[in-house]
């Protein structure tokens, strides 16, 4: 059920369809049917929160989707809200949203998402709001993470996955000195190669050849990895649509990175 049939990434409705729809602030998008509340629910449990869980979602079921009792569930529980529990289980029982195996995994999702530390959480909830392009309010959520002091104690290597995701995110805003600069951070960190491609590659769309190549030899970049870099830069201007020049490399920065951040699961 959870996977359901999809129209632009909305199941199709089964029940009753608002006429005025229910806004959720974390991912900006409207939601118009209970249906659609699960699917987002299901699929973005880290951003579960007050800006969803409110009095503003209980009147708009009961007198949108006209529900009085599912609103009077969760009214009961908004002045508590502690976890997702809280919203997730009383809306998806509803209309039998999840088959039973999905509910088992939810269960183990959910598990996991209360033994985790905040700041891991917190974590995770970025990472939902990158999914969901969502990167100026993931930024922020980064930022905040690196003014902790014990990023390294909950998770060793967290700080240079949160300082490469602030690269991905200033490069899909085509923020590109930022991103560099993020990049940069990463791989001073990391010293991986994955962040020293990812590096260079900002690096080399922000800066002369000259610069480039004066850079990359003195850290010692392996010729490996710059004809990787290069191989892979080569491999995008051979697609049709994208052909490599001084007007688009910052969007092919974007699609690099964006391939990364899914590869590596940042």
């Amino acid at each position: 059920m959870a996977g359901g049939d999809k129209v632009s990434g909305y199941i199709l409705c089964q029940t009753k369809r608002a006429k005025l729809p229910y806004f959720i602030e974390n991912i900006s998008t409207n939601v118009y049917s209970i249906e659609e509340l699960c699917y987002y629910l299901y699929h973005n449990l880290y951003l579960i929160d007050q800006t969803i869980m409110n009095e503003g979602l209980c009147s708009w079921i009961q007198e949108e989707l006209e529900l009085p009792a599912l609103a009077a569930k969760l009214r009961s529980k908004i002045s508590k809200f502690a976890s997702a529990e809280d919203i997730v289980y009383p809306v998806f029982k509803e209309i039998n949203y999840l088959t039973y195996e999905e509910l088992k995994e939810l269960n183990v999702r959910l598990q996991k998402m209360n033994e985790e530390t905040p700041a891991m959480r917190e974590k995770q909830k970025a990472d939902a709001l990158m999914e969901n392009e969502m990167y100026v309010h993931a930024i922020q959520v980064y930022q905040n993470l690196l003014e902790r002091e014990d990023l390294e104690e909950i998770r060793e290597g967290m700080t240079e996955k949160v300082y490469h995701n602030l690269g991905c995110a200033h490069s899909y805003l085509f923020q590109m000195e930022k991103a560099t600069e993020y990049f940069r951070k990463a791989y001073e960190g990391s010293r991986s190669r994955e962040a020293l491609e990812a590096y260079l590659i900002a690096f080399g769309m922000t800066r002369t050849s000259s610069e480039y190549e004066k850079m990359a030899k003195s850290i010692g970049t392996e010729k490996e990895v710059l004809q990787n870099i290069r191989e892979r830069l080569q491999e995008f201007s051979k697609t049709p649509e994208l052909v490599v020049n001084k007007t688009n490399m910052d969007e092919i920065l974007t699609r690099l990175t964006r391939e990364y951040h899914r590869s590596t699961g940042s």
